[in-house]
């Protein structure tokens, strides 16, 4: 497991977790306060923006996980991964893929996020 594999094990886990105390923690310790997250339905900036954006994702999703959806390819401080949310053991509902780009601290200080499948009226 690559350095990157355990940092990317910690984002899922991160939008992973329901109790909000919990999250903010996790987003404290594994993102750069002035993160900068963009994908096709969201833009937020800051650790506030970032456990918002998550907290909508648990609304919209209750009940649903994210898992990896194949292995990290990274190098230098940015890497690339694929990510599927749904019911373990089940087709995922929505699959996308993720570029994090480290900082020099090695928080993780900007995301580009795109969606592969989604529902319709996502």
């Amino acid at each position: 497991m690559s350095d990157f594999d355990a940092v990317i094990e910690r984002y899922l886990a991160v939008w992973n977790e329901t109790d909000p105390a919990a999250r903010r923690a996790a987003i404290a310790g594994l993102f750069a306060d002035d993160v900068h997250y963009v994908d096709p339905v969201a833009a937020v900036h800051g650790h506030a923006g970032l456990d918002g954006l998550i907290g909508a994702v648990h609304q919209q999703f209750p009940g649903l996980v994210f898992s990896a959806g194949g292995p990290v390819d990274a190098h230098h401080d940015q890497a690339r991964f694929t990510w599927h949310l749904g019911r373990p053991g089940e087709e995922p509902l929505v699959i996308g893929f993720d570029v994090a780009e480290r900082d020099t601290s090695g928080r993780i200080a900007r995301v580009y996020g795109f969606i592969d499948k989604a529902p319709s009226g996502m």
